[in-house]
């Protein structure tokens, strides 16, 4: 009955490996890669926004930016790896 959002963060926190800041509506997210900055929003239902575009997720975003897949918040800083 839990979400999947709720799912994921309780395997996350289970493991120990990885803890993933929260955002929040109207956080902006800044990451310069190969010599451009990219600045992303979070609108208030939880979609991002950048280039003028709106996108589902951060790892969305992070593969428009690069090319390749990448973790959302982890191209973003937001994933942490935890002390062994």
């Amino acid at each position: 009955g839990l979400s999947r959002g709720v799912q994921q963060r309780l395997a996350q926190f289970a493991s120990r490996k990885t803890c993933t800041a929260p955002v929040n509506a109207g956080t902006r997210l800044v990451r310069e890669w190969q010599g451009e900055v990219h600045v992303v929003t979070i609108e208030a239902d939880k979609s991002v926004h950048w280039n003028d575009r709106r996108y589902r997720s951060l790892s969305e975003v992070a593969r428009a930016i690069t090319g390749t897949r990448w973790s959302g918040p982890a191209f973003f800083g937001l994933k942490k790896r935890l002390a062994a």
